[in-house]
């Protein structure tokens, strides 16, 4: 088995994201026209949901012997749902650890 890996290109992942390379949304004068943060975690919240539903479907598919749905499939659909979770119960944990850390902030 060959793996091999390709370099990483920036520019490219922010495009994917919809910003350019200031970080900015693509289509858009400015982040402050609202929603920016709270669009883009809903956005996310939503991406890892459907791919959990998705996961869920194949799961139900193999169990019904649905000859058009392989278990590689179905196991790849799991392991990027279960990723996409961790990674959002990381970024909640970052979020509240801030919040406490700036509510302990002295004035």
């Amino acid at each position: 088995m060959n793996v091999t890996l390709k370099p990483f290109d920036f520019s490219q992942a922010v495009a994917r994201a919809g910003l350019n390379t200031q970080g900015q949304p693509l289509g858009k004068a400015a982040p402050s026209e609202g929603g920016g943060f709270q669009a883009a975690l809903t956005q996310a919240l939503g991406a890892v949901s459907n791919s959990q539903a998705e996961a869920r479907r194949l799961q139900r598919e193999v169990q019904l012997d649905n000859p058009n749905v392989s278990i590689e499939e179905t196991m790849v659909a799991m392991q990027k749902a279960g990723i996409g979770f961790q990674a959002t119960i990381q970024v909640r944990n970052k979020l509240v650890q801030a919040y406490s850390d700036i509510m302990n902030m002295q004035v």
